[in-house]
């Protein structure tokens, strides 16, 4: 068992991860809803990160649990709210740039960077099954972006995208450290406690009036993330990264509803020959990062 996981429960931890696919997607589609309907990127962000850190904070109050979010890891609450404040601009611009279904499938290039990170950051040896792992999901990222072909999607919003998936990796790997230590209400309060304000400064450049209609969207965009949030660090601290990460595929099936029912929006042929070697590619790895972590289980202690 992998022992930098705070607390060992992997079905409860898929399940966990299930349900955030599932948030997140609709989280997407109101996004890219409220951006259609006039609202900017930052703005969407800092109601996100308000609303958020308002109803788990005044929650804890009530509970009387307020004392969970103490820390003694102040720096690493800051250089993870750091990057996801970062990361959040990229995600969410990805979703705006592109079709649903699209960013989604792009998203699912996070365990080729996970990989890679593990190559730069923590000099780990990489076999031929993820490097083979990888270069299958750079083949079905290429199917997807269809470069030079007459149905390319937008190569700044693929890029965005790529970005993005990045930043999910490093994310995960920082909130897996955090949740050896600290409770998930604590990983949550900070992040958007120390985020918020950052994000209200550019609200008096970007800030619009809505109707009733849009901010009912908004509101619900920032609930959505809220509760994704709470199942996202959840599911970290009862799996690994490398074991749930599969349930994110599922993300691709509410994005396809959501793209047609609400944007009328048919992806083309070439996303369903391209996801399924990217998906194909994370289950390589997630293949692998099992046999690894049950071979050093079972490794006598020297």
């Amino acid at each position: 068992m992998d022992g930098s996981i705070a607390r060992p429960r992997p079905m409860l931890a898929l399940f966990l991860r299930l349900a955030t696919a599932l948030s997140l997607a609709t989280m997407s589609m109101l996004v890219k809803l409220a951006q259609q309907r006039g609202a900017h990127l930052a703005e969407l962000i800092f109601w996100r990160q308000a609303i958020t850190v308002a109803l788990v904070g005044g929650g804890l109050l009530l509970a009387g649990r307020f004392a969970t979010v103490r820390t003694n890891r102040f720096g690493a609450h800051a250089r993870r709210a750091l990057l996801g404040l970062v990361g959040m601009f990229f995600v969410y611009g990805a979703v705006i740039l592109l079709p649903l279904a699209e960013a989604t499938t792009i998203s699912f290039t996070t365990p080729m960077f996970a990989v890679l990170l593990s190559l730069v950051l923590f000099r780990e040896r990489i076999g031929l099954y993820r490097w083979a792992a990888v270069a299958i999901g750079f083949a079905g990222v290429l199917i997807v972006l269809q470069p030079g072909g007459s149905g390319a999607i937008d190569p700044f919003g693929a890029a965005i995208g790529l970005i993005a998936a990045l930043f999910v990796a490093l994310i995960s790997l920082q909130i897996q450290d955090l949740n050896t230590t600290e409770s998930p209400w604590s990983i949550i309060f900070w992040f958007t406690a120390l985020t918020a304000p950052i994000a209200a400064l550019a609200l008096p450049f970007v800030a619009t009036a809505h109707d009733p209609a849009t901010w009912g969207i908004i509101l619900a965009m920032a609930l959505c993330g809220a509760l994704a949030q709470v199942l996202l660090t959840s599911s970290l601290r009862f799996g690994s990264a490398a074991t749930i990460i599969v349930m994110d595929y599922t993300s691709l099936i509410w994005a396809t509803i959501y793209g047609f029912a609400i944007f009328g929006r048919v992806p083309p042929s070439t996303l369903w020959i391209g996801a399924p070697l990217i998906i194909l590619a994370g289950l390589v790895i997630f293949y692998r990062e099992r046999q690894i972590a049950r071979r050093k289980a079972t490794e006598p202690v020297s």
